[in-house]
């Protein structure tokens, strides 16, 4: 979503400054690549990128590609095939081991459903989207790029059963579908809200921990009931600042099952009184700061209250926070809170890539035409 993101904020500053631009896709791997379905970068016409396509081989040349695109007014399919890597007949060094398919668009500002609108539009949206960009692999034919963004639970008219379906499927499998028809592909992106932080707590730890959201283009919330610590001055990178007490936690901030929520005030009393306002969410995290035996006492007191916590909540607290990677300062700490927060949210576990027995990668779904 940071990507996403980016992306809208250099479109939007190149229109200011009336210059044209041009949206990069990856719309289909075969084999490996740095970057999967979906990626994509921003190219103005004067050379200036945003985004990534690869690790940084590819970009040069799309680059000149994009810019082609600009000046010819049309969407172009670029194939790079990285399986024989021969930099002198491709002319630039690749690297990975796999064909690549890169679709250019040039945007038309004027079209209030350009690629790139679409884009925004998403962004904006806290609901997961399907964005459906359709190409066909033969050269020298019309390819009709990012045309359209379904959001859950708000599907419009599409305009043919087999689009409805690959939008369908890519909504409940929650994973990117592409599609092969007779006369195109299509590339049905699934897109989830950007991971929404709450931390509760604006204490000195907390401040590399929103830092390092930031990074991510987390949509990050602070909230604490202290009026010197809850400050737009201490957390510039936070999108909202709460000052409240635990009880007005719930209707301070809207916390869906994109939202992650951390415990940190060094507050027992404020951190159990807030958990037993979080436990009512659907939240998919609930972290809490400081050692198990705190967290023990903090759910056995609830149980005491005449709160019943069930499997599925219990699933969904973590505590003590964080992977464990022997962190002791600040930023450490805040270092392991976010990789557990990740981890969690592409339901993995966190361990050394070299120990992985399958692709780092999972595959986008294919579904062939009947």
């Amino acid at each position: 979503m940071k990507e996403l993101k980016d992306i809208v904020l250099a479109y939007d500053k190149a229109v200011l400054q009336n210059r044209k631009t041009a949206l990069a896709t990856v719309v289909q791997v075969e084999g490996s690549s740095y970057r999967r379905p979906g990626a994509r970068m921003l190219i103005t016409e004067d050379g200036e990128i945003t985004g990534a396509i690869s690790g940084g081989c590819l970009e040069g040349d799309a680059l000149r590609k994009a810019q082609l695109a600009i000046q010819q007014r049309q969407n172009r399919l670029v194939v790079y095939d990285t399986m024989n890597d021969d930099d002198h007949k491709l002319g630039i060094q690749l690297g990975c081991n796999g064909i690549v398919y890169i679709l250019f668009e040039p945007i038309n500002r004027e079209d209030e459903n350009n690629p790139v609108h679409l884009l925004k539009k998403v962004a904006r949206n806290r609901k997961n989207a399907v964005l459906v960009t359709a190409f066909n692999p033969q050269k020298n034919t019309s390819q009709t790029g990012t045309s359209l963004a379904v959001y859950e639970d708000e599907k419009p008219l599409l305009s043919d059963e087999e689009t409805e379906t690959g939008v369908s499927v890519a909504l409940t499998q929650k994973k990117s579908v592409i599609k092969t028809y007779p006369d195109r592909t299509v590339l049905y992106q699934f897109v989830p809200p950007a991971i929404r932080l709450v931390i509760v707590g604006a204490g000195n730890d907390a401040q590399p921990l929103t830092e390092m959201a930031f990074l991510l283009g987390w949509d990050i919330t602070v909230a604490d009931g202290r009026p010197a610590y809850a400050t737009r001055q201490r957390f510039p990178g936070a999108d909202n600042i709460c000052l409240t007490k635990p009880a007005g936690l719930l209707s301070a901030v809207n916390m869906d099952e994109q939202t992650a929520v951390v415990l940190m005030t060094h507050n027992y009393n404020y951190d159990t009184d807030a958990l037993e306002q979080i436990t009512q969410t659907g939240c998919k995290y609930i972290g809490v700061l400081g050692p198990k035996k705190k967290l023990e006492r903090m759910l056995d007191e609830l149980n005491e209250r005449g709160l019943k916590i069930n499997d599925d909540v219990l699933h969904r607290i973590y505590g003590p926070v964080g992977l464990d990677i022997g962190a002791e300062t600040s930023e450490e700490i805040a270092l392991s809170i976010v990789a557990e927060i990740k981890a969690v949210f592409s339901n993995r576990h966190g361990a050394s890539l070299k120990d992985r027995q399958i692709e780092i990668h999972e595959r986008s779904l294919r579904l062939q035409h009947d």
